[in-house]
């Protein structure tokens, strides 16, 4: 009997298992990919936001004020990188020009004192390049990008570490509230809970309907490509270039990342299927183009990578948060573009919603285990610049054999190769593995590393 499960290990998921185990909760995370972040979760802009353009007062701006300070709090114990870019919501017409002193009000009204209207040429002094149709510019200070897979990864293990459980490969089939508990009936084993969190993402309603509870909203994915320059666009690209927000989407943003390269995305696609994101030339060259409208230097630049991904939007913006105590259920859903930045204030939420069901407290451990997660990040000691790290697998992205090796040794390895090039970013580098995969296959190749992923699934 399980305390708790949480039905998808996104990083709202991982976030969640994360505060319930240092509740004192028994917790198991079940996911049905093959490892975490397999979903909504694996693509985004990797952006820690402040939360100035959310509705003023929603809850989606409240949690984001909640995850942010959480992250600030503790992510340096972590080791968790932090850059602080700012951010410019820049106007490329008069029209959107002329709706900078909305963003301004708005964001000032949302607690953000830190946003400063530009001219063009107060802009182009922080971020040079600019292209020259820029009209004016929304200073907001505040805004960071991170590393949005190790952060999720350290929530979920330290989880682990206060003795929560990850079942991964397994799909809630349905489930059967008896009073008392629930019964979840997955395609691995059986699992009983007292409370079950669906924070499942792009089946979130799916999962109501398993699970029989009242399904209050529609699932609509939506497809966001991406383009990954070379990371010689980083000289160009100091800052997050953010455009005016329309009333559907946060629209097209250029953005260094922490790993060294500059993105262009996401575009903002409806489509039915919530499994397969496809990227299209068109749409990527439009991107391209687009990228290189802004910032006039990024033309001719090298693309590294593409891809896509599907956010759970609903026919709602708002997030689809309820609390069933009679069922002692509780649905974390249409969590979208600010998932990343609003996990941990989530996560906090969803233990206050727990507390309210008034069936039990947790006896909370006496010791939080921290520990410093593996840094990937351009701004801080890469493990290439230390001794006796074995050899360099991947050159692209200076990835060494020994940390290769530690993730594949950690509480919770990577369940695939995608799962692996978050962990570690081999493969994702200029080449996109042409050269290290081969040396990759070897690593992780034969039966010694199954066994070890199972040995450990089955310790924690």
């Amino acid at each position: 009997m399980f305390d708790v499960a949480i039905i998808g290990a996104g990083v709202v998921g991982c976030a969640v298992a994360r505060r319930f185990a240092i509740a004192g909760a028994r917790v198991v995370l079940l996911e049905k990919g093959a490892d975490i972040l397999s979903g909504a979760s694996k693509a985004n802009s990797a952006i820690l936001h402040t939360g100035f353009d959310a509705p003023a007062d929603s809850l989606e701006w409240q949690l984001v004020q909640a995850g942010r300070a959480e992250y600030l709090e503790i992510h340096q114990r972590f080791n968790l990188p932090l850059v602080k870019t700012g951010a410019l919501v820049c106007a490329w017409d008069e029209q959107e020009a002329s709706q900078l002193e909305h963003i301004l009000r708005e964001g000032r009204r949302n607690g953000l004192p830190d946003l400063t209207l530009l001219s063009a040429a107060q802009a182009r002094s922080k971020q040079p390049g600019l292209s020259p149709r820029l009209q004016a510019a929304v200073e907001v200070a505040g805004e960071y990008i991170i590393d949005p897979w190790s952060a999720p990864l350290a929530y979920v293990t330290q989880a682990l570490q206060l003795g929560a459980r990850v079942m991964r490969s397994t799909e809630v089939l349905r489930g059967e509230f008896d009073g008392h508990a629930w019964q979840l009936h997955t395609n691995t084993e059986p699992v009983r809970a007292r409370v079950v969190i669906n924070a499942a993402g792009l089946f979130g309603d799916e999962v109501e309907r398993r699970l029989g509870l009242p399904v209050t909203f529609q699932i609509k994915p939506r497809k966001g490509q991406f383009v990954v320059l070379d990371k010689a666009a980083a000289h160009h690209v100091d800052t997050i270039i953010l455009p005016v927000p329309s009333a559907s989407t946060k629209g097209i943003v250029v953005c260094p990342t922490v790993f060294g390269n500059v993105i262009i995305g996401p575009t903002a696609e409806e489509q039915d299927d919530r499994v397969r994101a496809t990227v299209e030339h068109d749409t990527l060259q439009a991107l391209i183009r687009r990228g290189e409208a802004i910032v006039p230097a990024l033309a001719g630049m090298p693309v590294t990578a593409v891809y896509a991904g599907l956010r759970p939007a609903t026919e709602q913006k708002a997030y689809r948060v309820f609390s069933r105590p009679a069922q002692q259920a509780i649905t974390l859903g249409g969590i979208r573009s600010t998932g990343l930045s609003a996990a941990l204030g989530l996560a906090q939420y969803a233990l206050a919603l727990y507390q309210q069901f008034d069936i039990g407290c947790f006896s909370a451990p006496k010791d939080i285990p921290w520990f410093a997660m593996p840094n990937l990040a351009e701004s801080g000691e890469r493990d290439w610049q230390r001794p006796n790290h074995g050899e360099m697998v991947c050159h692209c992205e200076l990835v060494t054999r020994r940390e290769i090796a530690a993730s594949l040794c950690s509480l919770l390895p990577p369940g695939d190769f995608g799962g692996l090039r978050r962990r570690t970013r081999a493969g994702m580098g200029r080449c996109q593995g042409f050269y290290c995969n081969g040396t990759l296959a070897e690593m992780t190749k034969g039966k010694w590393l199954a066994d070890l992923a199972v040995n450990r699934e089955g310790q924690s």
